[in-house]
């Protein structure tokens, strides 16, 4: 399933994730605790739904993209993306 959270602009963050994933739930409240304080989209796109992200992502999830560019990677650093999105 893909989804969006929050309001339009600022920067776009993919967040690419699966299901029964701890570090994905984790990597999910952290963005949200970060989207209180910076202003940026964000999206979700769960890798099972593609074969192709699939492929790319499935030993790696939970991954995060700004702007399409990837940023990070499990496990993720919360202070890293407030710094990348902050900036």
């Amino acid at each position: 399933m893909n989804r969006k959270a929050g309001p339009a602009g600022g920067r776009r963050v993919t967040l690419y994730t699966k299901a029964d994933c701890g570090l994905c739930t984790e990597a999910v409240e952290a963005l949200l605790r970060l989207r209180k304080r910076i202003h940026f989209q964000l999206d979700f796109v769960d890798i099972e739904a593609d074969p192709s992200t699939f492929a790319r992502f499935w030993d790696r999830v939970p991954v995060v993209t700004v702007d399409g560019k990837e940023v990070a990677a499990a496990p993720l650093d919360e202070g890293l993306l407030r710094e990348i999105l902050a900036s």
